[in-house]
């Protein structure tokens, strides 16, 4: 487990999440549902319509391991996000909010 994985997964520890390696990344997990992923220091929250516009106003990409392989539910964590606890876990609350 690399040092970024185990920070996201430590700033997250009170919401539960679960963490499992998949491929070349890192699976983040509520009650063995998937919400994110890890992959090379960047952090990726499952998004919809309503959200996916909050990534886009600070630039924000989707998930992208290869030219051919875009996954557009899948947006990048801003780091101003990740560097802000209180709005990190707010938003990985409203990524969780799409899965269930």
């Amino acid at each position: 487990m690399s040092s970024f994985e185990s920070y996201i997964l430590e700033q997250l520890s009170s919401l539960n999440i679960k963490g499992r390696r998949m491929f070349d990344a890192y699976g983040l997990y509520l009650d063995g549902k998937f919400f994110a992923i890890i992959y090379q220091d960047q952090l990726f929250f499952k998004t919809n319509e309503q959200t996916r516009k909050d990534y886009e106003a600070f630039g924000s990409k989707p998930f992208a391991p290869s030219p051919k392989q875009i996954l557009k539910n899948y947006y990048e964590v801003p780091p101003e996000i990740i560097d802000d606890l209180v709005k990190l876990k707010e938003w990985a609350r409203l990524s969780l909010a799409v899965i269930y």
